[in-house]
């Protein structure tokens, strides 16, 4: 058993011009831009260190998988 399509006859829809076309005025307004947009929202004081850990975090991340390169090509090297 077949169900009937959910999309409306475009023979039978209101506002189309033949061929499928909208005539001027039925489209909706153009959206707003984004000149438009609300009032700007103060920026937060964030502390120095919080600004500051992430970069941190990766250096000592980067260090160590450095660290354990070195250490597997020494012991590689010391057989």
């Amino acid at each position: 058993m077949t169900s009937p399509s959910m999309d409306p006859d475009p023979d039978d829809t209101t506002g189309l011009e033949p061929g499928g076309g909208v005539p001027p005025g039925e489209t909706p307004p153009a959206e707003g831009s984004t000149s438009e947009a609300g009032p700007r929202e103060p920026r937060g004081n964030a502390p120095a260190w919080r600004s500051k850990l992430p970069l941190v975090l990766i250096l000592v991340v980067v260090l160590a998988v450095a660290a354990l390169f070195v250490a597997m090509v020494v012991s590689l090297l010391g057989n």
